[in-house]
């Protein structure tokens, strides 16, 4: 029992310090502007989690008082407001909104940008109309930007007119800023819908940042992918009006598709590909909602479309030609 006791105080207490690393960067981050403020607290922080898990005795009465100061941290850093009034960079600088008469969509502020560069580009937005008894399938793009393990996904609408409307959830940044893999774990970007065309979106990440994408067709019905169009819409509009954080961890770009996709169809299981999500075309396959006439290797070959987009460019036909030789859409399942 002494052996177990003692095994559990050696947990709790590293528990506790992977809680004060984080709060402690919390406050860093996220905390007065001043840096040696913030560098005060979070190093005050530390050394009294330290005081709490080895000098207090007994250990239970450490361990309450640093439940205690984290949950101060905690409380206080999840209360920290989201801001949709910011000097925005100009590809995020416009909240779009949709309305919906009958089964006429109108998207107002769909972005259509022309880049030669990150830096370097051509601002436009427009307001389309859309007709949503033609929405025929749902795509998903995998953009891998270094390594494998992580991608940045996109879905895409295909109507019956042969246009394609693209959603692609993102960090909301200011001018001057730049987005960070450590800075997303916490209360440093607002939470951002990019509604636009494939031109735009897809072609930016293929051409002027030297993405690797791929292009994967959803076996998803008609009927279920207007569902989930409608769905995004809907919170495209309540962020306008309510905004909130981006968490690379439980609000990113994969984690959200996932939050929309289970409000429209209910619990489904979940998946660690669904965080480590390059290998999500992996999950997918195995549950027949890609291809599933190759190997997963051959898929992916077929599948790569980063030439045929760099090619495509401004195009008015980009989307067919990254299309060109894709393999097929799986059949909607049997309902």
């Amino acid at each position: 029992m002494k052996i177990l006791r003692t095994l559990g105080a050696v947990l709790l207490r590293l528990l506790a310090l992977l809680l004060a690393v984080w709060a402690a960067a919390a406050l860093w981050y996220d905390g007065p502007a001043s840096r040696a403020w913030a560098g005060g607290l979070a190093g005050a922080l530390l050394l009294v989690t330290l005081l709490l898990l080895f000098a207090v005795k007994p250990f239970r009465r450490g361990l309450a008082g640093f439940a205690l100061v984290f949950l101060g941290v905690l409380v206080w850093w999840l209360a920290i407001p989201p801001s949709g009034d910011r000097d925005w960079q100009d590809d995020v600088a416009r909240s779009p909104r949709a309305e919906v008469d009958g089964d006429t969509l109108v998207v107002t502020d769909v972005r259509h940008f022309v880049w030669r560069a990150d830096d370097d580009y051509d601002v436009a937005w427009e307001t389309r109309t859309y007709d949503l008894d033609d929405v025929v399938g749902l795509d998903l793009f995998l953009c891998y930007w270094g390594p494998r393990d992580i991608a940045h996904t996109i879905l895409s609408w295909e109507f019956a007119d042969g246009r394609h409307l693209a959603i692609s959830i993102e960090t909301r940044k200011e001018r001057g800023e730049e987005y960070s893999a450590i800075l997303g774990f916490f209360r440093q970007f607002e939470l951002y819908y990019v509604v636009a065309d494939e031109r735009d979106v897809v072609g930016v990440r293929a051409g002027p940042r030297g993405e690797d994408v791929y292009l994967y067709r959803l076996r998803t019905p008609p009927e279920r992918a207007r569902g989930l169009l409608l769905e995004y819409l809907e919170e495209v509009d309540a962020l306008g009006e309510r905004p909130e954080w981006y968490n690379a961890f439980s609000a990113n770009c994969t984690t959200q598709i996932f939050r929309h996709v289970r409000r429209l169809m209910g619990t489904i299981p979940w998946d660690w590909r669904m965080l480590v999500n390059g290998y999500l075309d992996e999950m997918l396959q195995e549950e027949g909602v890609i291809n599933t006439t190759m190997t997963l290797d051959e898929l992916r070959e077929a599948s790569h479309v980063s030439e045929e987009a760099r090619a495509a460019g401004q195009s008015d036909d980009f989307s067919e030609r990254i299309r060109d030789g894709l393999p097929e859409r799986p059949p909607p399942p049997p309902f």
